[in-house]
């Protein structure tokens, strides 16, 4: 047979909440992770792109709706809380990635990717070199209780690098994988 599509081996498995729209409001924690979990960030020049690129995410044209809540960059990942609002069908602008809904938290997480990717790249003149991993880990808050102790866990993680250095797949394996 040919080169075709092999579902057994380029399949990649999607662990999002079965039937949930992505752009319903609420709050989403996402863990996004750098290409090879290389220490991108120990250099300040590329944290500082990426914390400005997340700061910059409400004032980007299809995320009016968002807001972000508690984050932190680390030296091979980033955690943040962005809140969803309620927005009217025809109030979602076009985001520049394809494949995910409008305004949903794919393509708020894929173009704040893209940015700071391309941001990062440009400073260290390395065009369409990866800068994150493929995809990207969320969760989605369910309660008051969750949502604080989400908040602690992120203010708490600088003091805990040495732990998460080595257990970073601990915490992922226990959260939902995405695919932008």
């Amino acid at each position: 047979m040919g080169e075709g599509y092999d579902p057994r081996r380029l399949h990649r498995r999607l662990i999002r909440l079965k039937g949930w729209d992505y752009r319903t409001p609420g709050h989403y924690f996402v863990t996004i992770c750098t290409y090879q979990r290389q220490y991108l960030f120990e250099e300040p020049a590329y944290k500082g792109i990426a914390e400005t690129t997340w700061r910059l995410i409400p004032e980007q044209r299809h995320a009016k709706h968002v807001r972000l809540d508690e984050w932190i960059v680390m030296p091979n990942h980033l955690h943040g809380i962005l809140v969803l609002s309620p927005v009217g069908e025809d109030e979602f602008q076009p985001a520049p990635e394809r494949g995910a809904a409008p305004g949903s938290l794919p393509s708020v997480v894929g173009t704040f990717k893209s940015m700071a990717t391309r941001r990062i790249n440009n400073l260290r003149r390395t065009p369409g070199q990866k800068a994150w991993q493929r995809g990207y880990y969320d969760r989605i808050v369910r309660n008051e209780r969750e949502l604080n102790a989400i908040r602690r866990y992120i203010r708490a993680n600088p003091a805990r690098w040495a732990e998460d250095r080595d257990n970073l797949e601990s915490l992922l394996s226990r959260m939902h994988r995405t695919g932008s």
